[in-house]
């Protein structure tokens, strides 16, 4: 079972196991990790679970859709080339370790 390790706003970490086919965000609030809201429930429209996917790990990952790249704009906390929305990515085994930074703010 893969694992992820989120990188809390005051820098300390959880790591969190992870089925394949859940969401980052489902991890994330099955973890119990603080700081992704994820109001809408995973169906990008908010924009609440907006995280940084360390760098090692962007290429792993498809490029955002124009919804989620749309919700994007407007997160919280300053958008960066590392800014993705959790429930837009499905975890599998090639993200076990991914390392993802929680932002300073959502909402």
């Amino acid at each position: 079972m893969p694992t992820i390790t989120y990188v809390l706003k005051d820098g300390n970490t959880k790591t969190v196991a992870a089925a394949n086919g859940k969401t980052l965000m489902e991890v994330a609030i099955a973890g119990n990790v603080r700081g992704i809201d994820a109001e809408c429930g995973g169906c990008c429209s908010c924009a609440t679970c907006h995280v940084y996917i360390d760098e090692a790990w962007l290429d792993m990952l498809p490029t955002p859709d124009e919804m989620e790249d749309e919700l994007l704009e407007g997160v919280a906390a300053a958008r960066t080339d590392f800014s993705r929305l959790s429930c837009q990515i499905v975890i599998s085994d090639a993200l076990d370790g991914m390392v993802v930074r929680v932002p300073e703010k959502q909402g």
